[in-house]
């Protein structure tokens, strides 16, 4: 037939168009392994601590959920998500923009930088902001004189959960916006358009879905960040505590319950997350 070539092996023609295909077993073994994988690492945990969060009833699940400390960790998580999102919302448009539509010197340099909280431990990063605005740090002088608080208070968390977080939208917005290139956008400037213009008619209507999925993703970490939070909260119950911190409290304190119980809460925030992801991915798809 014409467009193929035969080619032989073990002494049969076959057609250099048939694709390869793996046998059934190691499809099914494929399939297999990664299922067990995902139950051990996923569903098990997740199972773990919807069991544990109920062991002793709902009453006592109820109260740790309504616990004063609890709902002032939940508000503070909230707070603070509400607070670094859409900052890191506007970073990350505005850096991508920067990024995929202008030439300028050191851009390599400005992606490093956007790419380093992936490299750098929570950890670090909370004790980098010790270091810079604690009471023996290189602002801490100026602080402590004008009365200003960053560490063991709002700002501080706000200050580390922005460096864990902020490379979610950018990272996102990246890679589709060069894909798109910046033709639509010479083409309006053509047209007259200028400035906001372009940005609000051309350019993000092509990138919504990535930006609101970038968003989703930055949320997420912004709610369930730990280490770099730990650093800079002081473990202040009732003030500087985020959910996250308030469940290695409970669990160090042995009120197991409860701690899986305020666990359960941070797992209901990421399926919300979940679900609303993948309705996002469906009707992108649409």
């Amino acid at each position: 037939m014409a467009g193929t070539v035969p080619l032989f092996a073990g002494g049969k023609a076959r057609s250099a168009s048939a694709p390869a295909t793996e046998s059934k077993t190691v499809k099914w073994v494929l399939v297999g392994l990664a299922t067990l994988v995902l139950v051990w690492l996923i569903v098990l945990p997740l199972a773990v601590v919807l069991t544990e969060a109920l062991k002793r009833g709902w009453d006592v699940y109820w109260a740790a959920l309504t616990d004063p400390d609890a709902a002032s960790a939940l508000r503070l998580t909230l707070l603070v998500a509400a607070i670094t999102v859409p900052l890191n919302t506007v970073f990350g448009v505005v850096t991508a923009w920067a990024i995929t539509k202008f030439r300028f010197r050191g851009k390599g340099f400005l992606v490093t930088l956007i790419d380093l909280p992936f490299a750098v431990s929570p950890v670090i990063g909370g004790l980098i902001f010790v270091l810079v605005f604690g009471s023996n740090g290189w602002f801490g002088s100026w602080l402590s004189a004008h009365d200003i608080k960053i560490v063991f208070a709002l700002p501080g968390i706000v200050l580390a959960t922005l460096f864990v977080t902020f490379p979610f939208v950018a990272r996102e917005l990246i890679p589709l916006m060069e894909d798109q290139g910046i033709q639509e956008e010479e083409a309006a400037i053509t047209l007259g358009a200028r400035g906001w213009q372009i940005f609000f008619r051309v350019t993000l209507p092509n990138i919504k879905w990535g930006l609101l999925y970038g968003i989703i993703l930055c949320n997420a970490r912004a709610m369930g960040e730990f280490g770099a939070v730990s650093v800079v909260s002081g473990h202040i119950r009732g003030l500087t505590n985020t959910l996250p911190l308030h469940v290695e409290i409970l669990y160090n304190e042995y009120q197991f319950s409860a701690s899986f119980a305020v666990a359960s809460l941070l797992l209901l925030l990421a399926l919300v997350t979940m679900i609303i992801k993948s309705w996002l991915l469906r009707k992108n798809a649409d």
